[in-house]
């Protein structure tokens, strides 16, 4: 059975990583990825001591927050595991989430509730 965990500050660096590498491959510093989750609301699924899923929220706590990803073990996809991050993210949440999707993500998020809203843009530090 699963279990979800809101505000999961048992949540390490190497399980997400482990996660994270599963669904978004990438090239995660372990240091950062610590200090990331010690900055997010992190809302984790477990099944035992698997982590199968995480939402994480980046809010200033009054204005603005954004949902940095979602991941969810391929394995356990199409289970209701990430439209159960989103419920407890909407309950969770202090403010307004805006966020990006990837195109064929776009049906799962207006299935669960969230609408279509800015456009995004992005802007890189200066080296």
């Amino acid at each position: 059975m699963l279990e979800y965990k809101v505000d999961d500050k048992t949540l390490c660096a190497q399980q997400f990583i482990e996660l994270a590498q599963q669904v978004w491959p990438g090239d995660y510093d372990p240091e950062k990825t610590r200090r990331a989750l010690e900055r997010t609301i992190n809302i984790t699924a477990w099944d035992g001591t698997e982590l199968v899923g995480c939402l994480r929220i980046l809010t200033d706590g009054c204005f603005f927050g954004t949902i940095p990803e979602v991941l969810v073990l391929p394995r356990y996809q199409r289970q209701g595991i990430g439209s159960a991050l989103l419920r407890l993210a909407k309950q969770t949440t202090p403010t307004l989430l805006y966020f990006g999707a990837q195109p064929q993500a776009e049906p799962f998020y207006e299935k669960n509730g969230c609408t279509p809203s800015l456009r995004a843009f992005e802007m890189r530090p200066e080296e």
